[in-house]
């Protein structure tokens, strides 16, 4: 397994305890499902509070990734993500996981 794995399981994994963690991201977001796709999940809470959880968990990711591509594009990487980008996209979304970390801990896995 390479070195660029690790920090995307990090990145999955801090995506995903914001996703289920984070109350106040993901009452929003379950409030803006409820209203703006009531019939694309049947009208199923349970099934829209997961939409809801997967939703704040890829904002998560994509929010934080914002930094990481910005310094991509001021050094100029072409290829593919350097590590040091990489790094900034895993501080991002451990950052903005910050809120649910207290959740996270109380509850645990």
């Amino acid at each position: 397994m390479s070195e660029r794995n690790f920090y995307y399981i990090g990145i999955a994994f801090f995506g995903m305890i914001n996703g289920i963690f984070n109350q106040l991201a993901l009452i929003f977001a379950l409030i803006h499902t409820q209203i703006l796709a009531p019939s694309l999940l049947f009208g199923s809470v349970p099934l829209t509070l997961m939409f809801a959880s997967l939703m704040v968990s890829t904002g998560t990711i994509i929010l934080a990734g914002i930094p990481a591509a910005i310094y991509e594009r001021y050094v100029g990487a072409k290829d593919d993500s350097t590590v040091v980008s990489l790094w900034i996209w895993l501080a991002g979304t451990a950052i903005l996981t910050l809120p649910a970390i207290s959740n996270f801990l109380q509850f645990g896995l």
